[in-house]
């Protein structure tokens, strides 16, 4: 089984994401769930996760800093990292993709945004049964 975290400050932004993840064929993962960046290298310590979703924008850590860390800790390396934010900065999502991120989706996210996301990277993976 599949382990996806998800990071968000708010709780509903983390169910939405969890669902639309269920619906684009995500419905057998095992799914961790964070408040911030800080809670997620917490989390980490028990072992990488096979997809990471994280917001931009939360306290103590953000996914910024975040997936700085995250790419450089070579035991999370190959962990992949899928940012999602509401603020739309195209020099921004340049800057994370070059640090490792195989994409970044704007707020809100659906079911179809996640699909073509995760469809584009998943082939290597498996495609949607990954």
């Amino acid at each position: 089984m599949k382990k996806i975290l998800i990071a968000d400050d708010s709780a509903t932004a983390r169910m939405v994401i969890k669902r639309c993840l269920e619906i684009a064929g995500f419905q057998e993962a095992e799914y961790l769930e964070a408040s911030n960046g800080q809670e997620v290298l917490d989390l980490l310590q028990q072992g990488p996760a096979d997809l990471l979703v994280t917001d931009l924008t939360m306290p103590v850590m953000d996914g910024t800093e975040l997936l700085r860390q995250v790419k450089q800790d070579s035991r999370l390396t190959s962990m992949e990292v899928l940012v999602i934010s509401s603020a739309k900065n195209d020099a921004k999502e340049k800057e994370l993709v070059e640090m490792g991120a195989f994409a970044v989706l704007p707020k809100p996210v659906s079911p179809a945004m996640l699909n073509q996301a995760l469809g584009a990277f998943l082939p290597q993976k498996g495609g949607a049964a990954w």
